[in-house]
């Protein structure tokens, strides 16, 4: 399967990614902006979620475009990023018209990151507002760093070390599309004990290791392994396209990215994880129709189960005392 040639959400023509890392809170926030306003939806299918403009994703819904996705960690205190990445768009003169004013559309999903070591005692007003502006000035087009990054910087999983992944596809048509996702999943992306990731199957060359699958799958490699019934985790992310497809068309993208996220995620979609998945089209390209269509949502599928994997291969252990330990601190 033909990728784009940095493998990133980047690969994407009219949009650029950014990021505000910070190791002593133990979090951070992860920005995509589009040169455009875009076409956009996305879906919720874990069963604790956290999130600001989600419900204008739904296709029933007036506004089509937005201007920027935000993935964020601070659970609901994080939710504040998108004001200060609204508030860059808003200098910058973007946003739907209103009368005389124009509204920056920013939607934001949030990831549960409290818990993990970092110093969260910020006094009255979270950081996440100047850490969502930050993340937006940074925002550029080209190659970014995955892993311990942005809003993958706490995030964690069952087992291992969660983190931002991202990865892309090339369809039969010319059509890019690509994923970036922050892994902070209740389960496990690894089956078993062991180096393996359950989306070794859509591995391209070795962006994950390239171990393949063991030679068997016990019982208990199946068992479950997640945090514990305390705690809140959710993976959260976008799959973008080039291809001009519909608002409605999206919302079906982002359902089978969600297809890839319980291909990679073992188990997914719990009802203390947020699963989230934003969709959205750049238009760059025109559809050649229906098979146009079920091809990316194949391919979404694809690049969704990739960039989790990838987001966890190449994270690093947060540096605190008896923080969780990366893949590589295991296997690497």
């Amino acid at each position: 399967m033909p990728q784009g040639p940095l493998n990133l959400l980047t690969d994407i023509e009219g949009l650029s990614v950014g990021h505000a890392t910070d190791f002593a809170l133990g979090s951070g926030v992860t920005v995509i902006v589009f040169d455009e306003p875009a076409t956009a939806s996305g879906t919720v299918l874990g069963g604790a979620p956290g999130g600001r403009d989600v419900t204008l994703l739904d296709p029933s819904m007036t506004v089509q475009q937005v201007d920027a996705f935000v993935l964020s960690g601070g659970s609901a205190f994080g939710l504040d990023a998108a004001g200060g990445v609204q508030s860059g768009l808003r200098a910058a003169g973007r946003g739907f018209t209103v009368g005389s004013v124009r509204v920056p559309i920013v939607p934001q999903a949030i990831l549960m990151d409290l818990l993990n070591g970092g110093n969260k005692d910020w006094g009255l007003h979270a950081p996440y507002r100047d850490l969502g502006y930050q993340a937006f000035e940074n925002a550029a087009k080209g190659a970014f760093p995955l892993g311990t990054v942005g809003a993958g910087t706490g995030a964690t999983t069952a087992n291992l070390k969660g983190g931002l992944g991202s990865a892309s596809a090339i369809s039969s048509s010319g059509h890019t599309i690509a994923a970036l996702v922050a892994v902070n999943a209740m389960g496990s992306v690894v089956i078993g004990d062991g180096p393996h990731f359950w989306a070794a199957p859509f591995e391209e060359g070795q962006e994950f290791g390239g171990l393949g699958q063991p030679a068997h799958v016990t019982v208990e490699d199946r068992a479950i392994r997640i945090k514990g019934l305390r705690l809140t985790a959710t993976t959260i992310g976008a799959v973008v396209t080039d291809c001009t497809i519909s608002k409605p068309e999206l919302h079906r993208l982002s359902l089978s990215a969600h297809d890839g996220l319980a291909r990679a995620v073992l188990p997914a979609h719990l009802p203390l994880d947020g699963d989230t998945m934003f969709s959205a089209s750049t238009g760059k390209r025109q559809s050649n129709g229906a098979a146009d269509l079920m091809e990316l949502c194949h391919l979404a599928t694809l690049v969704t189960a990739r960039a989790i994997a990838r987001g966890v291969f190449e994270a690093v252990a947060l540096p605190y005392p008896d923080a969780q330990p990366a893949w590589r601190d295991r296997w690497g």
